[in-house]
């Protein structure tokens, strides 16, 4: 049962659009094979938000935090999410940069995100790291490469509660 101040935001929220990045990190996805990337654009538009850019960037710090700084300094993107880099490799830093922008955390994203991965991929959901906040003004989340955690991160958590995260962020 959700309770009544929640239905009451959501109620007000009704009809928040977003506009909207995707940011595939990865050493070896091209547009061509991003089936995530492609998964979170067509998600969002299909949602009613606006997907304002694209791109992939290789799984180094140094260029996954340049494309966020300069989308974030922009002021234009209310919600950006990156796919890729989020496990425990060597190679995967996401957390590290997308840690560094956020000025307000969200824990209950990764924390739910983890819960419901655990219905599906059992302990192995212990090996996401996925994470969002906010970064300044902008709503930033982080997910794994695989398709299936993006379509459970947009269907289940993210599109359900956009209107409302971007209601809450702009009051």
């Amino acid at each position: 049962m959700v309770s009544e101040s929640t239905e009451r935001h959501r109620s007000h929220a009704e009809g928040q659009t977003a506009r909207c990045a995707v940011l595939t990190i990865s050493d070896s996805r091209t547009h061509e094979t991003d089936r995530g990337g492609k998964l979170l654009v067509e998600g969002l538009t299909g949602a009613g938000h606006h997907v304002d850019a694209y791109q992939l960037v290789r799984d180094e710090p140094e260029e996954v935090e340049a494309q966020l700084s300069a989308w974030l300094a922009g002021g234009a993107l209310d919600l950006i999410i990156t796919t890729g880099g989020t496990g425990i490799s060597s190679r995967d830093t996401t957390i590290e940069v997308v840690g560094r922008l956020l000025d307000k955390r969200l824990d209950g994203f990764g924390e739910l995100f983890r819960m419901l991965s655990w219905k599906q991929i059992k302990a192995a959901a212990m090996l996401s790291r996925a994470v969002a906040g906010l970064a300044g003004e902008t709503l930033l989340f982080s997910l794994p490469g695989s398709p299936n955690a993006i379509r459970l991160a947009l269907t289940e958590l993210i599109l359900p509660e956009l209107p409302h995260l971007l209601w809450e962020r702009r009051r």
